[in-house]
């Protein structure tokens, strides 16, 4: 089916959680917070790592980002916009636009063991509960879930292998697609906002316009 993508400007209604979901032999971990959406309740998943020291993430936690995408976020409606389809902001794509530009480099996430004090987690978690508390504008980008209410790859959504790879015609899986990457920016009433991209290790880039990997491609960052 055709993987439904877009972004949420929110409040977070809750303390971020960090809960473990098993995909094969490794084990990830998201963040997870309630959103107020749409009058609804929706949830979020946001990828903070793994137990695999070959899958980790690429991260970036940015307390000084700036963009003009920013301006088109704080003008746009509170609640769900889907963006399916499009190929120009504000959905987001890491390689297509000049959205990381002087972010700095990408970090290593740590490898993950269950505990809530390692990094990305920590410092995210932060974000989120300051977020909470002082009630601050949210966006977040990614796919949204298949049933209930809620998004998640909230990462680079291109460049993976194996399973992932989009073939044409064939919906059928959670494939590769480009103008779909997934993202955390909040307003914390300061002209600089904080933001958080990730990706894994094992995706890479470039990506062809299907957002498969192109044959020299590597690691980001």
């Amino acid at each position: 089916m055709t993987l439904v993508y877009g972004f949420v400007k929110t409040k977070i209604t809750s303390e971020p959680k960090m809960k473990a979901s098993h995909h094969g032999h490794e084990t990830q971990y998201h963040l997870h917070c309630n959103l107020d959406v749409d009058g609804g309740q929706w949830d979020v998943a946001i990828n903070v790592g793994t137990n695999d020291a070959d899958d980790l993430l690429k991260y970036k936690l940015v307390f000084d980002f700036r963009h003009p995408v920013i301006q088109t976020l704080a003008a746009a409606d509170n609640g769900s916009r889907e963006l399916t389809g499009q190929k120009a902001l504000p959905a987001l794509d890491f390689m297509r636009s000049d959205l990381l530009a002087n972010t700095g480099k990408w970090r290593d996430s740590d490898v993950m063991d269950g505990s809530e004090d390692v990094e990305p987690a920590a410092s995210l978690a932060r974000l989120l509960s300051r977020a909470h508390q002082q009630g601050r504008d949210v966006y977040i980008f990614g796919r949204f879930y298949e049933q209930g209410n809620g998004l998640h790859d909230v990462h680079l959504n291109q460049g993976s292998t194996k399973g992932f790879i989009h073939r044409p015609g064939d919906d059928s899986n959670d494939h590769n697609d480009i103008w779909q990457d997934g993202a955390v920016m909040v307003d914390l009433g300061e002209p600089e906002w904080a933001a958080y991209f990730a990706a894994f290790n094992q995706q890479l880039v470039p990506t062809d316009e299907l957002g498969n990997p192109k044959p020299d491609a590597a690691t980001i960052g």
